[in-house]
């Protein structure tokens, strides 16, 4: 036992450490963990002797893993992201899966591991993807809205593929065909047991539980831990267990709280997760083959990116949006490493394949983080040879039908609807652009020349003339967006007045100094709106009552078309 702790030390030890280091080359801190492990393990300072334990420990992050994926699994979410970014997904997943068995057949590689290896390249980080797109202020643009929807179809398929792959066994009994739908229909059992439970046996039981932060605590990791023993007993995985012990907490109100208190704890096995990973590639890069390495990393990097800007191509997407979603999946999941994981520990696959994976992830995300980072000037330099990905005749992202004396709008949502209204009244013509097909749908019942697009996207830009408008107004806040758009007419000599929208001080006078016209201030203008609002309630006590149900009603006419949404 003490040599467990000592060598537990050292490892987070070594994990801190690398994780310094690697965040000043800004990757992802997934990377830090596996080098912890290489160094650790044999082919390094051989420190790790408690293999088995340690192993133990990391199968049990990864249940708790896939227990807080199924609490924050948000159906509504799912059924909200739209059907582009299904057909993304799903498109992607099936061809890189694909194409990528039939290079790794063309090496030799028994059928098998080849599904594992070509099912595991197919998935992309959805965490670091959210990372790096929110860094860049661009996850409310359109190629982040569409690459955060992909992704999160990619997870959706990953989770199915762990209760899928999980049944494959390699003594089969009735056949993998049989032995899959078995797993499937265990699978629909428990989770069907877990659906009852949720609806009347855990509302109950743990409205009781939240009474007490620590039994909250216990009452949660024991309702994983049984379900998770109740799936190995009828012959399913542990994790699957645990994640379907998680989907049966997540319409509860405690949710979020449970998830606050695990996500610690589940960091930390996790890590020992991927330190284990790393201290075993030794066993496995020895005999590995590079030329299979080499095509597998130029297949996520190159290979995937094509996939996603031929299937956008097909929908009618802009090269620019289509490049750019597509950097998003040029590297692999933490979801693959963990299907590798699972495929080691039950036997189908060997020490081989994982440490290929993982070396085709090391290689991948150290790269792709650089291809997302620097997206924009990659286009830039590659656009000219791009234009075979773009079908304008069908595109989504409609050609704006530019007049002139027209008043472009950009953004619809909020702010940008109350402005319509006013706009409508004048002669000038409008147009509005947004990235929201929900929006863009609205706008055209009601008649209102709409443009589905992106204000960041320079080519749009040019494509609206704005120097024949007489306004541009962006209800968009993004500090990064409008001083980009402001630049962009400076330089191109454009002097058409600019209304910006601003949340903070500092931001309006930024922007101001960059030459809008006016900055506007949903604070200030709301707070003055509602002054005057305030005192003639007050002067007339009854005019609140009759005040409150118009604007609820108004409420409901403007905003019902929206989906609900909570953060």
């Amino acid at each position: 036992m003490e040599r467990l702790f000592v060598e537990l030390s050292v490892l987070v030890f070594l994990a801190t450490v690398a994780g310094i280091a690697l965040r000043g080359l800004r990757q992802p801190l997934v990377l830090a963990y596996i080098i912890a492990g290489v160094i650790a393990g044999p082919i390094g300072l051989n420190l790790i002797s408690s293999t088995e334990l340690i192993g133990t420990l990391s199968s049990f992050g990864i249940a708790l893993l896939l227990f807080l994926v199924g609490i924050e699994l948000d159906l509504v979410k799912l059924r909200a992201i739209g059907r582009p970014s299904v057909i993304l997904g799903i498109g992607q997943v099936v061809f890189t899966a694909l194409f990528g068995f039939i290079i790794i057949k063309g090496f030799g590689i028994a059928t098998l591991p080849a599904i594992y290896v070509a099912v595991a390249i197919t998935f992309s980080s959805t965490i670091i993807v959210v990372k790096l797109l929110s860094e860049q202020r661009s996850l409310d643009s359109l190629h982040g809205r569409l690459a955060i929807g992909m992704l999160l179809v990619q997870d959706f398929i990953a989770i199915i593929a762990l209760m899928v792959l999980a049944g494959v066994s390699t003594s089969q009994q009735f056949g993998p065909l049989m032995t899959v739908a078995i797993t499937i229909l265990k699978g629909l059992a428990l989770a069907g047991i877990a659906a009852l439970a949720s609806r009347y046996l855990l509302p109950p039981l743990f409205q009781r539980f939240a009474r007490s932060d620590e039994l909250l605590f216990m009452a949660s990791i024991s309702w994983c831990l049984f379900f998770a023993g109740i799936a190995t007993t009828i012959g399913l995985s542990l994790e699957i267990g645990a994640f379907i012990a998680g989907l049966a907490l997540a319409p509860l109100p405690y949710n979020l709280e449970i998830v606050g208190k695990l996500r610690g704890i589940r960091d930390f096995f996790i890590t020992l997760f991927f330190i284990t990973l790393g201290s075993q590639l030794a066993f496995g890069t020895g005999q590995i083959q590079g030329g299979l390495v080499l095509a597998l990393s130029l297949f996520v990097l190159i290979g995937n990116p094509l996939i996603v800007m031929l299937i956008m191509g097909s929908m009618g997407y802009r090269r620019r949006t289509s490049f750019l979603v597509g950097l998003t999946v040029a590297q692999i999941s933490e979801f693959s490493l963990i299907l590798m994981g699972m495929g080691l520990r039950v036997g189908h696959v060997t020490a081989n394949e994982v440490a290929l994976v993982t070396v085709v992830g090391v290689i991948t995300i150290t790269i792709s983080t650089y291809f997302i980072n620097g997206g924009e000037y990659i286009y830039r330099r590659l656009k000219r040879y791009l234009g075979i990905f773009e079908r304008p005749s069908s595109s989504p992202e409609d050609e704006p039908a530019v007049t002139s004396g027209h008043v472009v709008l950009f953004g619809y949502h909020r702010l940008g609807e109350q402005i319509i209204q006013t706009l409508r009244k004048l002669p000038q013509p409008v147009l509005v652009v947004d990235f929201n097909p929900i929006a863009i749908r609205h706008l055209k019942e009601d008649n209102i020349p709409c443009v589905y697009g992106d204000m960041a996207d320079l080519e749009m830009v040019e494509r609206l003339q704005l120097e024949r408008a007489v306004l541009v107004i962006s209800t968009n806040s993004d500090l990064w967006d409008n001083l980009t758009l402001l630049q962009n007419l400076k330089l191109r000599g454009i002097t058409t007045p600019v209304y910006a929208t601003a949340d903070t001080w500092h931001d309006a006078r930024d922007l101001y100094q960059a030459g809008a016209s006016y900055v506007i201030f949903p604070h200030y203008l709301a707070g003055l709106q509602f002054g005057q609002e305030l005192r003639e309630m007050l002067m007339d006590k009854n005019r609140l009552l009759v005040d409150r149900v118009k604007h609820l009603a108004e409420l409901e006419r403007r905003y019902a078309w929206r989906p609900a949404h909570r953060s």
